[in-house]
């Protein structure tokens, strides 16, 4: 093998690396089954598993040596940080952004709207008197610029955002989304343009 030619110390080196990438990998494979991202979860998977495959026969062939299972311990607990790391700069997937404001939120809106976000508007009474409530379905690599328009318009306002797993509605170049069957949830609260 390629590896039994380098002296024992490069070893640990390798499986550190390696157990990285494999590991960093099967993270972003698990968000990406979780996002309904099956050819891509697929072969994420098939070199995830050739790596562990190639790091195992190391470790198999060097047991004698205590600190190749320190690199291999080490190098999945990187691997994690790094998978999760890099899932946040790919910024992968959709999201639903619900917002709760008591201000009218025409202004709001329009801001919206003027940048392109798909909303759903709805007038809701809250502990403290008439909120308006709304939804957007965003791309995570635009969830950044949605939050500065509704913390720029209200600092106050309640937000959440969750992944989207499956939504529907048409595809355009302003909110490119996968179309796929529809939930319940999907059905009760389709994002249609405008209000």
């Amino acid at each position: 093998m390629l590896l039994s030619s380098l002296p024992e110390y490069w070893v640990p080196v390798i499986i550190f690396f390696a157990r990285i990438c494999d590991v960093s990998m099967g993270t972003i494979r698990i968000i990406f089954i979780s996002r309904g991202m099956k050819i891509k979860a697929a072969l994420l998977g098939f070199v995830e598993v050739l790596i562990w495959i190639m790091v195992v026969t190391q470790l198999i062939q060097h047991l004698d040596y205590w600190v190749n299972y320190i690199a291999f311990a080490g190098g999945f607990a990187a691997g994690n940080y790094m998978g999760i790391t890099l899932e946040n700069k790919l910024k992968v997937g959709t999201v639903i952004t619900r917002v709760i404001t008591n201000k009218p939120a025409n202004i709001l809106i329009e801001q919206l709207k003027e940048a392109g976000f798909m909303i759903t508007r709805l007038d809701a009474y809250g502990g403290e008197g008439p909120v308006e409530i709304i939804f957007m379905i965003v791309k995570r690599k635009r969830l950044s610029e949605a939050v500065q328009i509704i913390e720029s318009f209200d600092a106050d306002a309640f937000y959440s955002v969750e992944d989207v797993k499956y939504s529907s509605g048409e595809s355009t170049d302003k909110m490119p989304f996968p179309m796929t069957n529809r939930s319940a949830f999907d059905r009760l609260l389709r994002v249609r343009k405008g209000i």
